[in-house]
């Protein structure tokens, strides 16, 4: 905090004195062309406190000297602006919304992927644009097209993709639903499989520890879902999906102006497959037989003159899954060792309010409140091994926004509390647990964007199981010339490991699982705690004539400590145990982005891993991590005629070098693996045909080459063995498989 406190004695700026007046207008083009004043914008001379806000019609009076050379416009969504004043006259100018910021075009002159220059913090955003690029079906699929995140199969049984940012998979990234944290606990290893793509509106992946505000899970980063808003939604959307390995998915969404303030939409997913498919004829299926449903409606308040905004959401879900065997019947065959199969069936329902308040007369201030529950309940067993868990979750969280002087000081500051209840049952043996935390936070942001700017973050928690302790996170940015950013980073996270929710790919093995306690206070563990610290620098520049970019990312997690998941010191075992000296996390990735004509993107990226841990055997590479990686990813879009008429291709390219394998040496010869995989190559591709504004169809591919990992499940032909494991999974376990859907609105 001293350091903070040293920061605003530094920048605070001198309050000064004017006598003469200048008179203005903050303006903005709407939508049909028109030109309106804006009201409600921040209007201040730079490096003082003589501010000022424009009226209902855009205008602002503000006191002036001759000394007083930059004016600064703000306003939220809207770029801040930088106005040289000569002399007093008066003044019009023209504010632009945030996605026209001068930003990085990751993908396309809409900016459907873009890093902007500007923010403290290295966020990715993706918006809706990027997401129509690939079948997008949940948000697991979301990245497919991302070099940032990397999505691979998590077993050979049920299907689900995990994802991995800075070499951590994802209990280490904060995943968030518009700020709210979403994906954790129970629903570690299939969360991401319950937000449909087509709600969603973007997406903002921050590498390197995220927000205090946020809470203070976040190790590797945080993924943020912004879901599509009732006042702005249109008002019937349609997306039908079928692929040829019996995936069939429907997704329909209405949205309605109730009256002049409430506004709402209904969100209606369901999936299902039922097609029985064993490409590789080991008698299991390489797809699970599913079915979900996924229901969702949103409210939204809005009183623009009186400052209100608030959003009210209620969600039920029921997703179910059976796996194992081609021919196994869970009627006949459910814990007997005939056949060997699973059913995971979860129900889960939200609730989630979000209610904020800006204050008319000084819209740099504002207050907000954020509450969600949610209640889990999943019922599941893996041959004889029965996994069931219910989690009860609630979250609050009072955040209040305001400036120290001017809008260059910004602060944000407020309390949070979470409560968890955990009904954990596995193979008999009840792990449940209370888990309550209650912590305060406090951010400060200095936003000269011309040079410099940063967020320094510091939180405090108690925690009925962690204890009480501070998290403290800064970023920083530095454009040291134009269109040259450097940006730095440094964070404390700490979690508690949900050991069996997060690894319930192991149950699907005839592994036995060992604790080795170590007096803490969950599963006889102690919470995990690790740095992370990065550096990024992105420059754009002009090549050929054409936009450019090139971004070098090193980002390094150190772990104080961590909860092992060790499936190396005998193929029949996994052994969990705190961490006895040093596990390491360290990501270099160089991403080059170019439009070498109009409407043609081209993004390539590669990517080296070094993760290690010391294991009971000594420090070894993390198992199932790639340590290089290449991507590549070609878009174009023909010109879009008058009626919206126009062609869209996009092609994926990876490259994955060779993993490390865990240890299966002592296993019957038929039953072993090398030492590393080899590595390989996957492609995917989509065309899409828009026929006007409101009807598309498109056609893709995944996996084109059809690679597939050669016998995926270890002793498949005799799965009740000491031997059988389905977790050690590198590559797809389906060959190419193709896609076709359909997209419909009314706007």
């Amino acid at each position: 905090m001293k350091f903070i406190f040293k920061i605003f004695i530094l920048l605070f700026p001198l309050v000064l004195f004017s006598q003469e007046t200048i008179k203005g207008m903050a303006m903005i083009k709407t939508n049909d062309g028109k030109v309106s004043g804006l009201p409600g914008a921040t209007v201040y001379w730079l490096g003082t406190e003589i501010g000022t806000t424009t009226n209902d019609s855009g205008w602002f009076t503000i006191p002036y000297k001759p000394e007083y050379k930059k004016l600064i416009f703000s306003y939220v969504g809207y770029k801040t602006d930088t106005v040289t004043v000569n002399e007093p006259k008066e003044i019009h100018h023209f504010m632009t919304e945030e996605g026209q910021l001068d930003e990085v075009l990751l993908q396309s002159k809409k900016e459907k992927t873009a890093v902007s220059y500007l923010q403290s913090a290295n966020i990715i955003t993706v918006n809706e644009g990027e997401l129509l690029k690939a079948a997008c079906c949940n948000l697991s699929e979301s990245f497919e097209t991302n070099p940032s995140i990397d999505v691979n199969f998590s077993d050979a049984l049920t299907g689900t993709k995990q994802i991995k940012m800075l070499g951590l998979t994802s209990p280490y990234i904060l995943i968030t639903q518009e700020n709210i944290p979403s994906v954790r606990g129970a629903s570690q290893a299939f969360g991401l499989t319950y937000t449909p793509g087509t709600w969603i509106e973007s997406i903002q992946i921050t590498k390197g520890t995220g927000s205090v505000v946020n809470g203070f899970e976040s190790i590797a980063g945080q993924i943020n879902a912004e879901l599509k808003k009732p006042l702005n939604d249109d008002k019937l959307y349609v997306n039908l999906y079928s692929s040829l390995n019996g995936r069939l998915e429907l997704n329909t969404q209405f949205s309605q102006k109730v009256s002049d303030k409430w506004s709402t939409n209904l969100f209606v997913h369901g999936n299902m497959r039922t097609a029985e498919i064993d490409e590789n004829n080991d008698n299991f299926l390489d797809a699970p037989l599913a079915k979900q449903i996924n229901i969702m409606n949103r409210w939204q308040f809005t009183d623009t003159k009186k400052g209100w905004v608030s959003f009210i959401n209620f969600r039920y879900l029921k997703d179910d899954k059976q796996i194992g065997e081609v021919d196994f019947d869970p009627d006949v065959h459910k814990f007997i060792t005939t056949k060997y199969g699973s059913e995971i069936n979860t129900e889960r329902f939200d609730v989630s309010t979000k209610i904020g308040y800006v204050f008319p007369e000084t819209p740099y201030k504002s207050i907000g409140f954020q509450t969600a529950y949610s209640n889990h309940d999943q019922d599941s067993y893996y041959g004889l091994n029965i996994y069931d868990i219910n989690h009860k979750s609630l979250y609050t969280n009072l955040i209040y926004n305001s400036i120290l002087g001017n809008t260059l000081h910004k602060f944000k500051t407020g309390i949070s509390y979470t409560h968890d209840t955990y009904d954990e049952l596995v193979m008999a043996q009840d792990y449940g647990r209370v888990e309550n935390s209650l912590g305060g936070f406090f951010e400060y942001s200095y936003d000269n964007l011309d040079e410099f700017s940063l967020v320094a973050g510091l939180r405090i928690d108690t925690h009925n199981l962690l204890g009480t302790f501070l998290t403290p996170r800064l970023h920083i940015r530095y454009a040291p010339w134009e269109k040259g950013v450097l940006r730095a980073s440094v964070g404390r996270g700490k979690r508690s490991a949900n050991i069996f929710a997060e690894n319930q790919q192991l149950f699907a093995s005839s592994r036995t699982i060992s604790i080795n306690e170590n007096n803490g206070n969950i599963y006889g563990l102690n919470p995990e705690i690790a740095w992370n610290f990065g550096v990024s620098y992105l420059q754009g520049f002009q090549l050929f004539g054409k936009d450019a970019d090139i971004t070098a990312d090193f980002y390094s997690t150190q772990f104080t400590n961590q909860v092992v998941v060790d499936v190396d010191e005998s193929p029949q075992q996994v052994l969990f145990y705190d961490l006895d000296g040093s596990s390491y996390a360290n990501n270099l990735q160089v991403q080059f982005n170019y439009e070498p004509t109009t409407n043609l993107e081209l993004r390539l990226a590669y990517k080296l891993y070094d993760v290690k841990t010391d294991f009971q055997k000594g420090k070894l590479e993390k198992p199932l991590q790639a340590a290089h990686r290449f991507f590549g990813n070609i878009a174009y879009e023909t010109k879009a005629k008058q009626n919206g008429s126009q062609w869209k291709f996009d092609y994926t390219y990876n490259l994955l070098g060779k993993q490390r394998l865990p240890y299966t040496g002592s296993n019957p010869s038929e039953y072993q693996l090398a030492d590393y995989s080899p590595g390989y190559s996957q492609m995917n591709a989509q065309v899409t045909k828009v026929f006007t504004k409101n009807f598309e169809i498109y056609l893709g591919g995944e996996n084109l080459t059809g690679y597939t990992q050669e016998n995926p499940i270890l002793a498949a032909d005799d799965p009740f063995s000491p031997y059988f494991d389905s977790s050690i999974v590198y590559a797809p376990v389906l060959g190419n498989m193709y896609y076709a859907g359909l997209r419909f609105k009314i706007d």
